[in-house]
Order: C-alpha cells, then structure tokens, then sequence
C-alpha cells in the first residue's frame, strides 16, 4: 500500500467514525524541514561559542 492508497483508507476510517481526517501527505515537510535546519544551525554556532572561549 502506497502513501496515497493509506491516506484514502485512514480519511475514510475518520468519515466513518465521525472524526477529524487526517493531514495530507507531505502538508508539513517544509515545517519539518526548516526545523531541522534550525536546530542544526543552533547547535553550530553553539559549538563555534565553544571554540572562542579558554
């Protein structure tokens, strides 16, 4: 089964229950994304601090 055949299973299961349907594959990969990147460029520049002082 691929991403799109277990969206469409996981948004009608929600239709039947009556509950909200899950997001759309991939809606927050950019969120994800720029995150990561965040906390990586954090962790350098923590790390170049580290260097500077004796």
């Amino acid at each position: 089964m691929d991403a799109i055949q277990q969206q469409m299973l996981d948004t009608y299961r929600a239709a039947r229950l009556g509950e909200i349907p899950p997001p759309l594959p991939g809606r927050h990969d950019w969120d994800v994304l720029r995150t990561l990147r965040d906390h990586w460029r954090s962790r350098h520049t923590l790390r170049a601090d580290d260097h500077h002082h004796p």
